[in-house]
């Protein structure tokens, strides 16, 4: 079997607002065609990291790799071309209410591509098939389920072919069913596709069907307090804090603060 290799690289990555750091000198890899998971609780950086990997926050310092490019040190020529290997879907999927889902699927080609308008209708169409909404073309946001919002903005997240797609939140707001579905959705697109799914989410049931590897982080420590498969890591995890996340234990006084040490499961 082919060994994969990382697809992001986050080396010594320190980050934060104004001079406050909220997650400091933390390093992992996200490996080509993998589905990772980022997660913790509220308040410990999720967030944050994510939004310094996609480059809408500039680090304090350390460096997100794709491949051997640096993001936060690229120009405005490497860093447009350096975007273009992913795409993001935002935690309300954050469609244009104007536009029709084809619209909105529609207009990343139209904004960064040269293709000519009937190749584009028939790309932004199959990227709405892909994800189960090729009967609702021409319907606004605002007619849609919660559910249909998420699967029609990963749609828009694919619509430039990118080797990577960054999720926030996906299953936030949706009921057991329309979760599941999008589960299954993810699964299917990193199977048949090899797309690499970087993904926040604390919805557990999520996390045990579809990571193959998560990172935990502490908002106390401010740093990675554990790493691997999240099955293993609830079954076998010493730290209290980790425990108490995958087994949803109330706070014991006594263990509010993780251990600094990463657990690898």
């Amino acid at each position: 079997m082919q060994q994969r290799k990382p697809a992001i690289s986050v080396r010594h990555l320190t980050c934060g607002y104004d001079d406050t750091v909220i997650l400091d000198d933390i390093s992992f890899d996200v490996m080509e065609g993998e589905i990772f998971i980022i997660l913790g609780g509220s308040g410990c950086g999720k967030s944050t990291l994510l939004k310094n990997m996609i480059g809408l926050y500039q680090p304090m310092s350390g460096q997100v790799l794709f491949g051997e490019d640096d993001l936060a040190a690229a120009s405005s020529a490497e860093r447009i071309a350096l975007t273009r290997r992913f795409g993001v879907m935002y935690q309300m999927g954050a469609l244009f209410g104007s536009m029709s889902l084809l619209q909105n699927v529609m207009l990343p080609l139209e904004e960064f591509t040269s293709l000519p308008a009937e190749a584009v209708d028939l790309i932004a169409k199959s990227k709405l098939a892909m994800v189960n909404l090729e009967h609702s073309l021409y319907k606004m946001p605002a007619a849609l389920s919660g559910g249909m919002k998420k699967r029609a903005a990963i749609a828009r997240a694919m619509a430039l072919d990118p080797k990577i797609l960054f999720l926030d939140e996906p299953g936030a707001g949706l009921d057991p069913i329309s979760s599941a579905e999008l589960d299954e959705l993810i699964l299917n697109l990193s199977r048949t596709l090899g797309i690499t799914f970087v993904i926040v989410t604390h919805e557990l049931e999520s996390i045990y069907a579809i990571a193959d590897r998560v990172i935990m982080l502490d908002r106390n420590v401010k740093r990675i307090v554990a790493e691997g498969d999240p099955k293993v890591l609830r079954d076998t995890s010493d730290n209290p804090f980790v425990r108490q996340f995958f087994h949803r234990l109330p706070s014991v006084p006594g263990e509010g603060a993780a251990q600094t040490t990463t657990e690898q499961g």
